[in-house]
């Protein structure tokens, strides 16, 4: 990869967060309502949870159906009992995504809460940029080149890497993808170079009464106009697990943006490890062109 710009292939999850059970407090309250015993086999707080919230709308903890949580939860989904999933929630930090994608990602409103990192104060002048699925392979081969090129013909960066490339095109048996694998990273580059240049022109334009905080803010905020949606971004991302469960339903179909997909894939694996009994009903499938999706055994939950 160049010095000069960094790319990002596949985003990564992070499960920071998650719920625990005051057992004491669950006992005495079970205990107030002459419930003598009552006992799960799921030691995932979330699991509980869910369970304990549909038990309390039948006051059920007495007769308990066997097969145990994970079968009271699967009956859940089935009857599309949804509303008590809603007292499972998760805290997940996310890097490695676009702009464009945390652009859909926040469209999901209901039980869904988050914070991201904010341009106006965050220096992106090291920022990375997240390469579109769809140019995996134009992407890998024009770092390649520049990688086999930049000693021996002195590049001094993608832009001249992609110059040199197109002479060298008809030669080349990837010179299609290299070229055009480069002219995508030659942009990624002069977006750079552009926001630096306006950081420290409008940072010495700022009034010099402002302080120091506020010119750099002021000057960050005008400056990222000229970033694009490939930038890449990171968020903190609070949800319930019925919110989750329709985010990964909605962006892990076959028809879902192909970033975002790649997404919710990642994230359905990270809380299906988690809590396999709300999240485990989803059968991965491959797309023709290798890529994973997701089909829920029970939808619309």
């Amino acid at each position: 990869m160049s010095d000069s710009i960094k790319i990002v292939t596949e985003p990564t999850v992070y499960l920071v967060g998650k719920q625990t059970i005051d057992n004491a407090e669950l006992d005495r309250f079970l205990a107030d309502h002459e419930v003598s015993h009552w006992t799960t086999d799921t030691e995932v707080a979330g699991e509980k949870l869910v369970e304990v919230a549909g038990r309390l709308c039948y006051m059920s903890f007495a007769k308990p159906r066997p097969g145990g949580n994970s079968a009271y939860i699967d009956h859940i989904l089935e009857v599309g009992h949804g509303s008590v999933l809603e007292h499972a929630v998760y805290n997940l930090v996310i890097t490695g995504v676009s702009r464009s994608l945390t652009h859909e990602l926040v469209r999901h409103r209901a039980g869904m809460g988050y914070s991201q990192l904010s341009q106006r104060y965050v220096d992106e002048s090291d920022t990375a940029f997240v390469v579109p699925p769809v140019l995996l392979d134009e992407i890998a081969a024009g770092v390649r080149f520049y990688e086999d090129n930049k000693t021996q013909r002195g590049l001094s960066g993608y832009r001249d890497a992609f110059e040199r490339c197109c002479l060298m095109r008809d030669t080349s048996p990837n010179g299609i993808l290299e070229t055009e694998g480069l002219q995508w990273l030659a942009g990624r580059e002069q977006n750079l170079e552009e926001y630096e240049r306006l950081v420290c022109y409008l940072a010495r334009k700022m009034p010099n009464d402002l302080d120091i905080t506020s010119r750099r803010k002021a000057a960050r905020e005008a400056a990222r106009s000229v970033l694009p949606n490939a930038t890449e971004t990171k968020i903190f991302v609070t949800g319930n697990a019925r919110a989750l469960r329709h985010f990964i339903e909605m962006r892990g179909s076959l028809h879902a943006d192909a970033e975002i997909r790649r997404l919710a894939v990642a994230v359905h694996s990270i809380l299906e490890a988690d809590s396999p009994n709300i999240f485990g009903d989803y059968e991965r499938k491959a797309h023709k062109d290798g890529s994973a999706w997701l089909n829920p055994l029970h939808a619309k939950v």
